[in-house]
């Protein structure tokens, strides 16, 4: 097994070099901001909106890499992220911000999917702590507020998917096309959570801190499955249940996420409650492992059918998830399925020659084709965030120990 400090300088270089792939190929001098789609072999693909979605994970990377190793070119990357945001995604006259923008940062997909407006707040609390811009903070509140207003299920509880601009009713409400046209989703609700206790860093507003804990018992009553520790991914506004897919990557990001909000605002009756179900989802989780230490994307239930892939983003997760759950428990086991998760990715999803993280592989360990290496989807957010995440707790654990 590694030690520690051979896993946290692995990280560290791989940090770096992810940080340095995107300034050095996302970002788009002639229209602003970032290239909205790049190749796998790193071509810019012309005319390709942008994302809101994109454009906040990386104003949380490069803002969190900036308070990792005080760069001042992460800073000043996380400020081009925060001014294009501010001039070309977020809404002034309806509130929250637009899904997609064209090429050229004017308005394309106008819809207000709460999940991007989540992200924002989750970018700019993180922009505020490296910057100390008082626009950051106060755009981060006015989209918290609009989330409350216009999301915010006050008779059942939880958070409603998305609207037109305006706020009205949407008859298409999902994120992708495989997702189900559900009301309230589980991956909507983690990243609110998510941005709300990265918000309550920095805003400590008692309101705020109620409503994280509201989230959290949501995840206790609803989300997480009693019987099998796997999260229940879609509900309708009453929350009842559509099962369908299990997503691996999903059970282990929340089984960290979900305890780190608690810790955030403090609440002590929920911590042990949570360590205790961030156990059982990682056991779940676990049913995804392959003999290899890579996790599989997700498994259609309805049909028992695993999906044979492995995608970039579940093994950053899992590096994390697992590691959380070795320092929950001093289990070695959850220790060493963080550093084969991480080993797999070293050996089969690291782009050697053209850098970053390939998509994903197939269940022969091929590289899957057609898929960006940056885009709406694919981004700085789940690998860096892993490294840094991952830094800081090592290197705590080796203070706390000298």
């Amino acid at each position: 097994m590694k030690n520690l400090q051979q896993y946290y300088t692995e990280l560290d270089h791989e940090c770096l070099s992810i940080l340095d792939w995107w300034m050095k190929h996302s970002i788009d001098d002639n229209n602003g901001g970032f290239y909205g789609r790049i190749d796998n072999d790193n071509n810019v693909m012309a005319g390709a909106p942008k994302g809101s979605v994109l454009n906040s994970r990386i104003l949380w990377t490069f803002s969190a890499a900036y308070n990792y190793y005080k760069t001042p070119g992460y800073l000043q990357t996380a400020t081009r992220a925060f001014n294009y945001i501010s001039t070309h995604f977020i809404d002034t006259d309806y509130g929250g911000v637009y899904w997609i923008v064209d090429e050229f940062g004017k308005p394309l997909d106008v819809k207000k999917q709460v999940y991007a407006i989540a992200f924002a707040v989750y970018g700019l609390s993180e922009y505020y702590m490296a910057s100390n811009d008082e626009t950051a903070l106060r755009s981060a509140i006015d989209l918290y507020n609009a989330i409350e207003r216009y999301s915010h299920d006050i008779h059942r509880g939880g958070y409603l998917e998305a609207f037109s601009r305006d706020w009205n009713d949407l008859p298409d409400l999902r994120l992708s096309a495989k997702d189900f046209n559900e009301k309230k989703t589980m991956n909507t609700h983690l990243h609110v959570l998510e941005a709300y206790a990265n918000l309550y860093k920095i805003w400590p507003d008692e309101e705020l801190k109620k409503n994280i804990i509201a989230l959290i018992n949501l995840f206790i009553q609803y989300f997480i499955d009693s019987e099998t520790g796997h999260l229940i991914l879609f509900f309708d506004d009453e929350w009842n249940p559509r099962h369908g897919m299990i997503s691996y990557g999903h059970d282990i990001e929340a089984a960290w996420l979900i305890q780190e909000a608690a810790e955030i605002i403090n609440a002590a009756d929920l911590i042990e409650k949570v360590k205790e179900l961030s156990e059982k989802l990682a056991i779940a989780a676990a049913r995804g492992l392959d003999e290899d230490g890579g996790l599989w994307y997700e498994k259609d239930i309805i049909n028992n059918h695993m999906v044979k892939e492995k995608h970039w983003w579940p093994q950053a997760e899992a590096m994390v998830g697992f590691y959380n759950l070795w320092e929950n428990t001093g289990n070695q086991s959850y220790l060493q399925k963080s550093l084969d998760s991480w080993s797999f990715t070293q050996q089969h999803l690291l782009n050697k020659q053209k850098g970053e993280w390939n998509w994903g592989v197939k269940a022969d360990n091929s590289i899957m084709q057609g898929e960006d290496k940056a885009g709406l989807w694919k981004c700085p957010y789940h690998n860096g965030r892993a490294c840094l995440e991952l830094m800081n707790r090592i290197k705590a654990k080796q203070q706390a120990a000298s």
